[in-house]
């Protein structure tokens, strides 16, 4: 009896996690990403246009992360290389406060948007394991391009050909 009791528990976490989709799961190439208005850390706010043409090129960072600060800089170069306006880019601190990521983008004199993660972007997004991540979304928020940790410069040019 212990055993069909067991078995039934199994089949109905089994059907469970593939019937509702999980917060623990981390948002994948393929699926759509629902991204809302987000205040930014200058107090200006960013969207996605409702007529988006352009891929949108989204970083998670935190202030911390030795490897963030490398990648942060390697979007500084990207984002000066490639055509104005031909993607949107905006980043998402991870940091405990809003005065700490925004002393982090200060000190290192980022140009490019920056946000905090609010808890429905992190909803979306699902469970992260490690910054910095990077997401590209083509112009109906489909993700394209999904990097989990350090993406090197030489990599980083290559993504050139997302923007439009």
């Amino acid at each position: 009896m212990l055993k069909l009791i067991k078995s039934f528990v199994a089949a109905i976490i089994f059907v469970y996690s593939i019937m509702v989709p999980s917060v623990l799961m981390a948002i994948e190439i393929g699926q759509t990403l629902p991204f809302e208005k987000i205040q930014t850390l200058d107090g200006t706010y960013f969207e996605i246009p409702k007529n988006n043409t352009k891929n949108t090129l989204i970083q998670l960072w935190a202030s911390w992360c030795p490897f963030c600060k490398r990648q942060n800089n390697y979007l500084e170069s990207f984002s000066k290389l490639i055509p104005p306006k031909s993607m949107n880019i905006i980043t998402i601190s991870i940091d405990k406060t809003p005065a700490i990521a925004r002393e982090y983008m200060k000190q290192n004199r980022y140009s490019f948007s920056a946000a905090m993660m609010t808890p429905e972007l992190s909803q979306a997004i699902g469970k992260i394991r490690g910054v910095p991540v990077l997401l590209i979304l083509d112009s109906k928020n489909k993700v394209i391009y999904k990097e989990i940790g350090e993406v090197f410069e030489e990599d980083y040019i290559e993504l050139i050909k997302y923007a439009k």
